[in-house]
């Protein structure tokens, strides 16, 4: 089973969402973590979001990259563009990629929608190219 990290500034929007659509979407298919370059707080409206559409990511919560080893992990995925600025270590796991989504911080509940939509589009696409032999 395939080890994933979603990594984003604060954890607490884009991040949090992927690591909710991972872990229910992804079950069987690979173990997910989320993280910021610093740790804040899940946005309630990420919680709402995602309660809409029936996935609960109230029990998640914002940690720090430097609580992790980039070891314990195949895939590392960056959600705002913000993998230049992370360890190289992280950058050269087996699969690396930057989908530099916006940041719906301040924005519409339309945005966060939008925002979700497009973070679970990417998120399917990286469970079936990660759980294919």
């Amino acid at each position: 089973m395939k080890r994933v990290m979603f990594v984003c500034k604060k954890n607490s929007r884009r991040s949090q969402m992927a690591e909710g659509f991972a872990r229910t979407l992804g079950a069987d298919k690979i173990s997910v973590s989320s993280s910021g370059l610093e740790s804040s707080h899940v946005d309630p409206k990420s919680v709402d979001i995602m309660s809409e559409i029936g996935i609960d990511i109230s029990n998640q919560a914002s940690k720090p990259l430097s609580d992790f080893n980039p070891e314990d992990y195949d895939a590392v995925i960056s959600l705002c563009g913000c993998g230049v600025n992370l360890p190289e270590a992280w950058v050269l796991r087996d699969v690396f990629e930057d989908w530099q989504l916006d940041d719906p911080e301040g924005q519409s509940i339309e945005t966060f929608r939008r925002v979700r939509d497009e973070v679970k589009e990417r998120v399917v696409k990286l469970i079936e190219s990660l759980s294919s032999p």
